[in-house]
């Protein structure tokens, strides 16, 4: 079952993901290719692929690449953005997949919309014996001053919505560490510095689940808000956002 705010936010904002929200580092993907030994036998299933972000990134290693995504939009925009890679339908609680038959599940910037100890069970079937997990997540550098505002205006509207660093952002960890079919979670930290505009940026916050999903003038508000905060900061009309991405990442034993 889809989250009514990913239904809602996504399936209207999904365009305005494709060209506001960031890539990921080179060097994050790197370590997943690397950690994991993904090449052209290997098999990897993109959870929560949205508009394949993070799943283009690794068409390079020659790899077998399924996406799975639940929101239609999402999807239809992915099928133009990273042609070629299959995407289906599903959710990362039920996915299109046989029991042990993935070499690789990845979810970037997703994980979090899934039930975690349902999530996590559903990675431990569809994978082989000694098959990888990998979670990535991109977040704003609140040390710099124009994304710290913006994220406490982030923080101030989001309401209910599932995020990744909010209250609850250990129950996915404890879901892994409880579950006892997986090695221990490693984690690795990286920088990423994301070329943007006052355009882009808008579209980066217009994608948010809850913005997204908000009436036309709440979310206009809102995107006021910004251009404020960026004027302020003075910023200028193209800029970097910095970001901070976590790869955690685990094997099924």
């Amino acid at each position: 079952m889809i989250h009514s705010a990913a239904e809602k936010g996504f399936g209207r904002g999904a365009r305005d993901y494709e060209a506001g929200r960031p890539s990921y580092p080179v060097a994050a993907v790197d370590l997943i290719v690397a950690e994991f030994e993904i090449g052209p036998s290997t098999f990897v299933v993109d959870v929560g692929a949205g508009t394949g972000k993070f799943t283009r990134l690794l068409v390079p290693t020659g790899a077998r690449l399924l996406a799975v995504e639940p929101v239609a939009e999402m999807r239809a925009v992915f099928s133009e953005a990273v042609p070629g890679v299959e995407i289906v339908e599903g959710t990362g609680e039920s996915l299109p997949l046989g029991d042990g038959s993935v070499d690789v599940v990845t979810a970037a910037q997703s994980f979090h919309w899934v039930d975690p100890v349902r999530g996590a069970a559903e990675c431990h079937r569809v994978l082989r014996q000694g098959g990888g997990v990998a979670l990535l997540w991109n977040s704003r550098d609140t040390t710099i001053g124009f994304t710290r505002r913006i994220k406490e205006l982030m923080d101030r509207v989001a309401g209910t919505a599932p995020r990744y660093a909010s209250e609850h952002d250990d129950d996915w960890k404890d879901a892994f560490a409880n579950h006892g079919g997986f090695t221990a979670l490693q984690v690795r930290q990286f920088r990423l510095d994301h070329p943007t505009s006052l355009d882009a940026t808008l579209a980066r916050v217009s994608s948010t689940s809850y913005v997204s999903a908000m009436d036309d003038a709440a979310r206009a508000a809102v995107l006021d808000e910004v251009r404020t905060i960026l004027d302020e900061e003075g910023v200028g009309e193209t800029f970097t956002e910095p970001y901070v991405t976590e790869v955690f990442w685990c094997r099924k034993r």
